[in-house]
């Protein structure tokens, strides 16, 4: 028995089901592409932006605007984007920044929930929709004849094509849900540990030069 012959027996509910596994399939393919760069340039971004305003804010600052396409490089920019801002307005920035991130970062969780919730319930739809079906087709004077009873064995397994289909949609989509909340809790820890030594940099080279860390040249 192929898919097709499977997509059919299980009946009116698998046309929904059908349409819940591609949205959450295009969904977790754009997450992943995202992930993708995220993930590998992200550490790389916030490592060369500290390094560099260690020595000079301008050139941190061009760091962090080249990297604008992912996240911590918009995250570092917004702050260091401001002239010489005060170093509450500073902190200020980055919170602000960090807060807009992460909520991107979660684009796509809410397509992911609802799949998961549905797909379930679509299933268990389509296999009492089946049942009754199958149950109703059935003669009382023909209760304990071979074919009969097998004929109700069948469609009784048809009927539970349905809610294996949304059980097997849901699962997936839940083992990836996990999986990208699992990458945003990372990200906040990195967005709050880069954010933090940028600060404690700024504030030290507000200190030295007396509130224009953009003058600063060379180590401190």
């Amino acid at each position: 028995m192929n898919i097709t012959e499977l997509f059919i027996q299980g009946g009116i509910a698998m046309w929904p089901l059908l349409f819940l596994s591609i949205l959450a399939l295009g969904t977790i393919i754009e997450r992943i592409w995202f992930w993708s760069r995220t993930l590998t340039r992200g550490r790389e971004v916030s490592g060369r932006v500290l390094e560099a305003a260690r020595r000079e804010w301008i050139a941190a600052t061009e760091i962090s605007q080249r990297s604008r396409l992912i996240p911590m490089g918009r995250f570092l920019f917004a702050a260091l984007q401001i002239k010489d801002p005060e170093p509450e307005v500073f902190r200020l920035a980055l919170e602000t920044a960090a807060n807009e991130e992460i909520s991107a970062m979660r684009r796509g969780d809410k397509v992911l929930e609802a799949v998961i919730a549905l797909a379930p319930l679509l299933g268990l739809l389509g296999t009492v929709v089946g049942l009754i079906n199958a149950l109703g087709s059935i003669n009382l004077t023909d209760l304990g004849v071979g074919d009969a009873t097998t004929g109700t064995a069948l469609g009784i397994g048809e009927a539970l094509i349905s809610t294996a289909a949304g059980l097997v949609i849901a699962i997936v989509s839940l083992a990836f849900y996990r999986l990208f909340q699992g990458f945003v809790f990372g990200q906040a820890r990195v967005f709050r540990q880069t954010g933090n030594e940028l600060e404690l940099l700024y504030r030290q080279a507000w200190s030295l030069t007396g509130g224009k860390p953009s003058e600063l040249s060379g180590n401190f």
